[in-house]
């Protein structure tokens, strides 16, 4: 079976994967969502592979694997694991797009400058909002990881372009909507579809993104067994 073939399954299996847990979580089915939810990032991991994504951006889909499988329980010190792993994820969104964004898009400058106010005023208006409901000692954390966050929306935007920067959006979405049900603020029905939507919809635009701008720019690093490294 050839690598494209094999690629291919990977990707339709996460699509196939990502309808059966909207599925379960549409119709109520915990058990269902506990056992798909895990399933995602590893095969969109799979599928990048294959693809001859860099070693860090599979690190990241990797942290958020983790990400998915400590937030699964509803404990508080799984909240914060949960978020420290996606944490480590957006660090290494930030170094991929460091390593390659910046020699794709020469107009970066020019967009950034019209993003700043966009997301600053974004990230100020959410933490200011959320920072008298959240529990005394997950404040500091979530501000933390919001900053973080909106970092790496800003540079998927500016460094890697429309694809990419559809996803940080949406991934910066996504983690709202988990801070405001900490947060305890009025929840729309059935509050974890739409995070998982906006997550799994954030994740592979970020994915497709970064390796559209890869198989169009020669990679600034070695390749090793075809994944590329950004190790020199």
């Amino acid at each position: 079976m050839s690598v494209r073939r094999v690629r291919r399954l990977f990707l339709a299996a996460f699509a196939l994967v990502a309808t059966t847990d909207l599925v379960c979580l549409a119709v109520g089915s915990g058990t269902g969502h506990t056992v798909s939810k895990p399933l995602l990032m590893p095969l969109l991991a799979a599928y990048a592979a294959l693809r001859g994504a860099p070693r860090v951006l599979l690190a990241a889909l990797l942290f958020g694997w983790g990400g998915d499988t400590l937030l699964l329980p509803d404990a508080e010190s799984a909240f914060l694991a949960g978020m420290a792993s996606f944490a480590a994820g957006h660090i290494c969104y930030l170094v991929l797009f460091k390593a390659y964004g910046y020699r794709a898009y020469g107009d970066a400058r020019a967009r950034g400058g019209l993003l700043v106010p966009v997301y600053a005023t974004a990230l100020l208006a959410t933490v200011a909002s959320l920072w008298p409901d959240l529990p005394a000692d997950l404040r500091v954390p979530v501000a933390g990881y919001s900053l973080l966050l909106t970092a790496m929306a800003y540079a998927a935007a500016t460094r890697l372009g429309l694809v990419a920067g559809l996803g940080g959006a949406l991934f910066l979405l996504s983690d709202t909507l988990i801070a405001t049900g900490v947060a305890d603020w009025p929840q729309p029905p059935r509050p974890e579809l739409w995070i998982m939507i906006t997550y799994m919809a954030a994740q592979f635009l970020l994915v497709a993104g970064a390796l559209g701008v890869l198989d169009h720019r020669p990679a600034p690093a070695t390749s090793y067994g075809g994944v590329r490294s950004i190790i020199p």
